[in-house]
């Protein structure tokens, strides 16, 4: 129970005679516990113990707080509300038709299942990141999360939006997000493996690989494909040259002048998505180079600036807007279906070669 030192202080705080109304951290702060832990208790969450429910609800009482009358109308049943929570990064420019194009299917797939959908950005390295993902749940009372990388590879934020009773779904998740939760994306390996077998058959022996972010799992599996394509061909380390980026257009304008000036030159520019690759190609025309005669270049994703840039780009094409799409079809099924509590189940979609002028015909 509160104490009368704490009630002191909040009268001392002026709580309740500034006409200021008090807020969720004010109660939180009065009844010694997390904003996550008053979200769960006036929600009706689970998981919270008889006594710190008891305190959160007297200081409810003590500060005269008022529940969010919207929240208040849905503590008996369903909000319908689901989150996509997306990385950010304030020092590079984000991804936007991937984005883009993940949070249209999502949303298409809302409308037509009556959902609502919130999108919330999240910079990666910010303290707090994944108190901050919780809270967004709690508040919200969202029932469903979608992650993309690298949060979908995050197992401890996971199992934190598990321990609020949100079910999840990530984009491309990792090997141990898979045996938590719900998944669907392209087989990233088979896109790079099959691209560059394709390049081997054109005749290339010299590459250079641009990848993106170590974190995101996903956009290494494609470098690992990569890899394995060469070593099935009998090529090694010494076949290519590795650069990383940050899966913008800068970084490809950045990465190339080393890759072109080496002292053995690759052939064939593999880049981990088509933004990187479209900055690599900008590098080259600057110097000149004839495409694809001098130096080739690849993407991945199919990106409609893929099909913008000249020469039009090579690249492995992914369903973007599909992957979102299913991702809430999946949740939904979670939330619906007759068997909550079913293993978790990974959806693989259909890559497919796109072959263009950046590269001769497959």
């Amino acid at each position: 129970m509160l104490n009368a030192l704490h009630l002191c202080r909040a009268v001392a705080k002026g709580w309740g005679l500034t006409g200021k109304k008090p807020t969720i951290d004010d109660v939180a702060r009065l009844s010694g516990v997390a904003r996550v832990t008053v979200s769960r208790v006036l929600n009706g969450g689970p998981n919270v113990r008889p006594e710190v429910r008891a305190k959160v609800m007297e200081a409810v009482k003590s500060l005269d707080y008022k529940v969010n009358p919207q929240a208040r109308s849905l503590a008996g049943g369903s909000s319908r509300t689901l989150a996509f929570v997306f990385t950010s990064d304030p020092e590079s420019d984000p991804n936007s038709y991937y984005e883009a194009a993940l949070e249209l299917g999502a949303l298409r797939a809302c409308l037509a299942l009556g959902y609502q959908l919130l999108i919330h950005h999240v910079p990666q390295h910010m303290p707090g990141q994944q108190r901050s993902i919780v809270e967004l749940i709690t508040d919200h009372r969202c029932e469903g999360l979608i992650l993309c990388p690298p949060y979908s590879d995050d197992a401890g934020l996971i199992r934190a939006a598990l321990g609020v009773g949100c079910k999840v779904v990530g984009i491309s998740p990792g090997p141990e997000a898979r045996q938590l939760v719900d998944g669907v994306g392209v087989d990233d390996e088979a896109g790079g493996y099959d691209l560059t077998t394709a390049l081997i058959r054109l005749g290339h022996r010299r590459f250079g690989f641009m990848a993106g972010l170590e974190a995101h799992l996903s956009a290494e599996r494609r470098l690992d494909g990569f890899r394995h394509a060469l070593a099935d061909h009998g090529l090694g380390e010494s076949a290519y040259l590795l650069g990383r980026g940050d899966f913008t257009f800068r970084s490809g304008v950045r990465l190339a002048p080393a890759m072109l000036d080496h002292a053995d030159p690759p052939t064939v520019l593999v880049c981990a998505n088509d933004d990187m690759a479209a900055g690599a190609l900008a590098a080259a025309h600057a110097r000149g180079l004839d495409i694809p005669r001098d130096i080739a270049i690849t993407g991945f994703d199919d990106a409609p600036v893929a099909g913008i840039v000249w020469p039009p780009l090579t690249t492995v094409h992914q369903p973007v807007k599909l992957l979102g799409q299913r991702a809430v079809e999946l949740l939904v099924r979670r939330l619906t279906g007759g068997e909550p509590d079913a293993p978790p189940q990974f959806d693989q979609l259909d890559h497919a070669l796109v072959c263009r002028q950046t590269t001769g015909a497959f």
